[in-house]
């Protein structure tokens, strides 16, 4: 479909942000070097080019983080929250300082358009640090009983999806409420963790309070296995969360798992078309679709699904697909190789089951890792496109008769994160919010955030609650 006009491109500049050829591990407050010396490249998804080189932390720097930490909890933790939230604060406000470097940064490394890290990511990230900055001379209010106790500390892994937006959501909570925290961002995408590191030390944060560890599987795996860790947050792969479950069982260490998803999006037949179609785009195609709480299955009842599916297709021709740095792109690349691979597999998996696939006619990139965004049509429960997380910019079609039935198809997975609903009807939203075993469920919108709100699912969708006041808990002897 041509538009009636072409957009000129409109690149962000690389030159707002300044990446060091190589960094170190930040461990009480100082970047050093990786103990055994090695070494990993990340790299541009656009395009494949080698932005920096990073230590990886050996077992033998876990152990140093989780020391600098131990030693730093006593004198954090004992600080009046009135003096831990003055730091947050700050640190707050240097993020909303650099949110544009930091935005790029973000863009760079992991793949995501300019205008979602611009628009999305980095108010959320700054948003969160404000918000527990709030809460922590407020401990005592926050229905956990007088005087609750932080934990001690705590070992978090994030993922590669929002690096900087996990970053937060961990880091923000476990600091207002006197943890001191040993943080391993995804190996795919360090770079905006170091970043956060040095804002660390603009912020004034005394040394080892937070301590950023670059590296693999292997570096994640001591870092919830060493016995000093008080407290464990993941969010990441539903196997990942498995194994991480089996290596704490018959410890005390304290466990929030925030793992995959396979959302149902529900569209009945007095919805907002126009409006739906929208929120479709956006929880499908947000990001790539690397999201967890993606809506990757488009459940439509049958008397709207051929209106639905000719206006869907028509926005999704106007779909960009292209540089993340330019500010009028949609749908950047994809974050690594690997992805991309899953990706393919599954959507070549739901052609040879025989759902029909369909895209917009869509010139990709020569270099880097891109995928089309794509839908299925006649798709049952049985497809694997349907069953499992593709985690990629792809949809699943289904369509249903009666709320029962929405309710069963929506419920039949093993994941339990997030849903939608889309009906002009307020006493249907309510019976469907009742109904579905989701987490997080929206009501006509979708991906809709604020630190206020508590986020986690259900069964494979992991356990515990990040956001809002419920998000101290975990981080809280309670």
């Amino acid at each position: 479909m041509t538009s009636a006009f072409e957009y000129a491109p409109a690149p962000e500049s690389r030159a707002v942000v300044d990446i060091a050829p190589s960094y170190g591990l930040f461990i009480d407050g100082e970047f050093a070097e990786g103990s055994d010396g090695k070494v990993f490249k990340t790299v541009s998804p656009a395009n494949e080019e080698v932005l920096s080189e990073v230590a990886q932390a050996s077992a033998d720097d876990v152990d140093r983080a989780v020391k600098a930490a131990r030693k730093a909890f006593e004198k954090w933790s004992a600080l009046p929250g009135a003096e831990r939230a003055k730091y947050l604060f700050r640190i707050a406000r240097i993020i909303q300082e650099r949110s544009r470097e930091l935005a790029v940064l973000e863009s760079l490394d992991n793949g995501k358009p300019i205008r979602e890290s611009r628009d999305a990511d980095l108010p959320l990230v700054a948003a969160h640090f404000f918000y527990y900055a709030g809460w922590a001379d407020k401990l005592d209010h926050a229905g956990y009983g007088p005087h609750p106790r932080p934990l001690g500390v705590a070992g978090q892994v994030i993922p590669w999806n929002f690096p900087l937006l996990m970053l937060a959501w961990k880091i923000a909570p476990a600091l207002a409420t006197g943890n001191t925290v040993v943080l391993k961002p995804a190996e795919t995408t360090p770079l905006s963790a170091l970043f956060f590191a040095d804002i660390c030390r603009q912020a004034g944060l005394p040394k080892g309070v937070v301590n950023i560890l670059t590296g693999d599987g292997s570096t994640g795996a001591a870092l919830v296995a060493h016995p000093d860790i008080n407290k464990v947050a993941f969010t990441g792969s539903t196997e990942v969360g498995k194994a991480i479950a089996r290596t704490v069982a018959g410890t005390d260490k304290k466990v929030t798992l925030e793992l995959g998803g396979k959302a149902a999006n529900i569209v009945f037949d007095d919805a907002p078309i126009d409006q739906a179609v929208e929120g479709i785009v956006n929880g499908i195609f947000f990001n790539q679709g690397h999201v967890c709480c993606a809506g990757s299955r488009l459940l439509v009842q049958e008397s709207v699904q051929d209106e639905l599916l000719d206006a869907l297709k028509r926005r999704m021709q106007t779909l960009r697909v292209g540089d993340p740095l330019d500010k009028n792109t949609d749908i950047g690349a994809i974050n690594s190789a690997e992805q991309l691979a899953r990706i393919t597999a599954l959507a070549d998996a739901g052609e040879a089951e025989g759902a029909e696939r369909w895209a917009p006619a869509c010139e990709l990139p020569g270099s880097g890792y891109w995928f089309a965004p794509t839908l299925f049509t006649g798709v049952t429960q049985a497809h694997r496109i349907a069953r499992e997380e593709i985690f990629g910019p792809v949809l699943s079609v289904l369509t249903f008769r009666t709320p029962e039935e929405a309710v069963a198809k929506a419920n039949n997975t093993p994941y339990g994160l997030s849903a939608g609903i889309w009906t002009e009807k307020g006493s249907r939203i309510l019976w469907m919010a009742n109904k579905l075993r989701a987490g997080v469920i929206w009501s006509n919108t979708f991906n809709k955030f604020d630190p206020t709100s508590p986020f986690g699912g259900y069964k494979e969708s992991g356990y515990g609650r990040e956001g809002g006041r419920h998000g101290l808990e975990a981080y809280l002897n309670v």
